[in-house]
């Protein structure tokens, strides 16, 4: 896999990061932030983090911890890791997620059972289709702040419904109502990036949403000033299997 992992940059000043979550922390009631470390067990070990665990430290553990989890899904072996009421208390304090997941609304698409993840595990953002606009930015950027997580992952999906719409409506002219416009209009770029494609209109659309997002995030002051990495993923509905090698 081609992932545009940094895993040696450096961290931010204190000072800097100060300065980037202001008020923001003290109005969310965050405590201050710890560095992230290592000491997590693989669950292809057979052993699960422990509850409470500050989580990966690298884009690459992060990226494995998914691939691993996403494994158990396709192969229906899930284990639901930190999913129990001492979970819930250990995290209650604090928070320190391995990867930010911005993906669909779709309700075939639950990042955390597709991943088999539990509680702190992720930063789950969705909207349809994964669009994105200024407030949903601001989201990944609050998520990176508030956890510093190493990994950021887009991802679209097989047979999508709302890029099966903003294609329709691009194609033939028709009129969508209210707030779907917002929707189509979002899309737009997709589209127009997929259209001289040969293949098929709509999964070519997915995908190129997904390369446009990730492009955009990746340009993000705040997203590149934790240093997190961004990558793009495709899910099959009918596998059940996650690919990340959508993105070069």
């Amino acid at each position: 896999m081609s992932h545009q992992f940094h895993p040696n940059k450096p961290g931010r000043t204190p000072s800097r990061r100060r300065f980037l979550l202001g008020s923001a922390a003290a109005l969310a009631g965050a405590p201050a932030l710890n560095a992230v470390t290592g000491g997590f067990a693989h669950a292809s070990t057979g052993a699960i983090a422990e509850e409470g665990d500050p989580g990966p430290a690298t884009p690459r553990e992060a990226l494995r911890l998914l691939e691993e989890g996403n494994e158990r899904w396709v192969r229906g072996r899930l284990v639901h890791p930190h999913q129990t009421v001492a979970r819930r208390i250990a995290v209650a304090p604090e928070q320190h997620p391995f990867a930010t997941v911005f993906s669909c609304i779709d309700s075939r698409v639950p990042p955390e059972i597709v991943f088999d993840r539990g509680v702190g595990d992720l930063f789950v953002i969705r909207t349809a289709a994964q669009t994105l606009d200024g407030l949903v930015q601001g989201a990944v950027e609050y998520g990176e702040e508030e956890a510093t997580t190493p990994l950021v992952v887009v991802m679209g999906h097989q047979r999508c419904g709302a890029v099966t719409l903003a294609v329709q409506v691009l194609n033939t002219g028709e009129p969508v109502p209210d707030h779907l416009v917002d929707v189509v209009r979002a899309l737009t770029p997709a589209y127009e990036a997929a259209k001289p494609l040969p293949g098929d209109q709509i999964d070519n659309t997915i995908r190129a949403q997904i390369r446009l997002t990730v492009r955009q995030l990746r340009g993000d002051p705040i997203v590149d000033a934790v240093h997190s990495n961004v990558i793009g993923a495709y899910y099959s509905l009918d596998t059940g299997c996650v690919d990340f090698t959508v993105v070069p």
